[in-house]
């Protein structure tokens, strides 16, 4: 693959956050969000110091342009998206599209129906 095609892909590190302990009424619903990341030097520390949850899971997606990962939801699970390379969009059901450029974050919330979808051409 060329240098300049791999760069079109839109490369996406998944976390899944296992909910320790289910929200409270009182607590205040978690809502999407997407934002750039600060990446002095090129290199984006993501993690700092002890891991604060046993329960993590991740993975690792590379998009072509147009492509979609397709319409899904992590049930309880919190979802974190790093984008590597690329620009795309977080889709969240009923909600207006969140566009991205790398590098990048998206959270989504537990029980959140969301897609991801390559914007780049």
């Amino acid at each position: 693959m060329s240098r300049t095609s791999e760069f079109r892909n839109v490369t996406v590190l998944v976390g899944f956050l296992l909910a320790a302990t289910p929200m409270s009424p009182q607590m205040t619903k978690p809502t999407p969000f997407t934002a750039p990341l600060k990446c002095p030097g090129g290199d984006c520390g993501l993690l700092h110091g002890s891991p604060q949850t046993a329960g993590m899971r991740s993975g690792f997606v590379r998009l072509k342009p147009g492509d979609t990962v397709g319409w899904h939801t992590t049930g309880q699970n919190e979802e974190e998206l790093v984008i590597l390379h690329g620009e795309g969009a977080a889709l969240i059901e009923g909600q207006a599209s969140r566009p991205f450029t790398s590098p990048a974050i998206a959270y989504i919330p537990p029980a959140t129906r969301h897609n991801v979808q390559n914007t780049g051409k």
